[in-house]
């Protein structure tokens, strides 16, 4: 099992910046990616960005806004989000993608947190 607890979220103005942060505990040693997605109001839940090995993917709605990093020694990643706008409010949700036995991978999600960007 792996538990995932987000932080950072809050209430910010457009073309501000956020940190969300993702703490992962648990078997965290089996976790192979770690990465975000968020769900607006009304919305299905959007894929944003996720690392894996030191490697970083982005969806093109926020390349050369957010960036993705990682501290293995405390199991955290975080989502660096600048240039923010109205359209990216929505809650933020953390996931990893961990081994749980020989070919077998399960996704589990954090609880989320929520990020509102006012005009």
């Amino acid at each position: 099992q792996v538990q995932l607890v987000e932080s950072g979220g809050g209430l910010v103005q457009a073309g501000g910046s956020l940190r969300l942060s993702c703490a992962a505990s648990g078997s965290a040693r089996s976790i192979n990616a770690m990465g975000w997605s968020r769900q607006a109001p009304g919305k299905e839940r959007e894929w944003l960005i996720a690392t894996r090995g030191g490697s970083t993917v982005y969806a093109d709605s926020v390349k050369g806004r957010f960036t993705i990093s990682s501290d293995d020694a405390q199991n955290t990643v975080y989502l660096q989000m600048n240039s923010l706008k109205p359209e990216d409010t929505a809650v933020y949700y953390c996931y990893a993608d961990s081994t749980i036995r020989a070919g077998a991978m399960r996704r589990y999600w954090g609880q989320g947190t929520q990020v509102t960007v006012s005009s």
